[in-house]
């Protein structure tokens, strides 16, 4: 029997930190395998994503699982209009802007009534500083905690990584890419230095080994950075953990840089 996507996102998710930790004590080649091996089931997952059975493709998707989806395809915590343009790019069903502003205060009413009764919720990334919510980003519950943190190279980071895992997902694709995934394909181009080929030209590899080749020199010391906050994280309470921590909030509970 196939795995469900929920369990292939705990498998991914697993795969994922210890790819960072592998970074992080300069195992290169075991960071490789693991690489391929956390490819090998993102596309598992996208293919259970993707080929939903008929009585699923009939229903209405809710807003907070359209952006779960492509938080995932994603893998790191976005801003709406990047969730907005994966959402466009590789899935169906209407999004809009206004659908995702109030999203991450519903969810936290959600958990503050009753904490753990979802399989997942939409959070927030934690500044490095104070813990508290980063401007404009979602998350998912799911992920590794240090994955929410945002320390000073992890914007760039979290871009490189998400143009990875885009160009990836169009090299999977059986048919060329619409309109709006070439848009944005052109988006993480024009943020990457080498991205694009001869006169001016994007392609998915050419992206892909230009974010890979930045990003190699970054990980570790983002990677290090985001799980010494994220043990400080750890001390929070669950609500906090997850939705951060407001600026008198923060300094009541002691919270430092």
């Amino acid at each position: 029997m196939s795995d469900s996507p929920d369990q292939l996102e705990r498998r991914i998710g697993e795969l994922r930190s210890r790819v960072r930790r592998a970074v992080a004590d300069g195992d290169r080649s075991l960071a490789r395998e693991l690489r391929a091996e956390l490819r090998r089931t993102e596309r598992l997952w996208d293919t259970a994503v993707m080929a939903p059975s008929a009585p699923e493709q009939a229903r209405v998707i809710p807003v907070r699982e359209q952006v779960h989806h492509a938080l995932n395809l994603l893998g790191v915590p976005a801003a709406p209009k990047l969730i907005l343009g994966v959402h466009e790019a590789f899935f169906s069903g209407e999004l809009a802007a206004g659908q995702l502003t109030s999203l991450r205060r519903d969810e936290e009413r959600s958990f503050r009534s009753g904490p753990h009764t979802r399989p997942y919720y939409l959070c927030a990334a934690l500044t490095a500083d104070l813990l508290a919510p980063a401007r404009g980003l979602l998350a998912l519950s799911t992920w590794p905690a240090a994955r929410r943190m945002i320390g000073p190279l992890s914007p760039r980071v979290d871009f490189l990584t998400a143009a990875l895992r885009v160009t990836e997902h169009l090299e999977q694709l059986d048919a060329e890419p619409g309109p709006a995934a070439r848009r944005l394909l052109w988006r993480f181009a024009a943020g990457i230095p080498r991205a694009t080929g001869p006169r001016g030209s994007v392609e998915p590899s050419g992206v892909r080994a230009a974010a890979h080749a930045e990003l190699d020199v970054h990980l570790a010391v983002d990677a290090a950075s985001r799980e010494e906050v994220a043990e400080r994280a750890a001390e929070l309470d669950p609500a906090t953990q997850l939705f951060g921590a407001r600026l008198q909030g923060a300094r009541a509970q002691g919270i430092r840089p």
